[in-house]
């Protein structure tokens, strides 16, 4: 009896996993079909998105600091780290 009641929970357990596995497979690949114009209005905006970045200034992208400003900031920042400690 004992028997018999554990192979019906684990046959009727393996049945609703492998029936929520199946929804999950279904549903993953409707969210991976794009339409032909949702990859092109993508791909758009990527271009979009990389021309706005070239577009800034060299300046704006790369600031270099000068030998001094960069000891400014390292002693700045062990002076702060010792605050800290205390």
């Amino acid at each position: 009896m004992l028997r018999v009641a554990l192979a019906l929970v684990l046959a009727l357990s393996a049945g609703s996993g492998v029936a929520q596995s199946g929804k999950r497979q279904d549903g993953g690949r409707e969210r991976q079909q794009m339409s032909q114009e949702e990859r092109q209005r993508m791909r758009d905006d990527m271009r979009d998105a990389y021309r706005q970045r070239q577009d800034r200034p060299q300046k704006a992208r790369q600031q270099q600091m000068s030998p001094e400003e960069r000891g400014r900031l390292r002693r700045d920042i062990e002076d702060a780290n010792k605050d800290l400690k205390r």
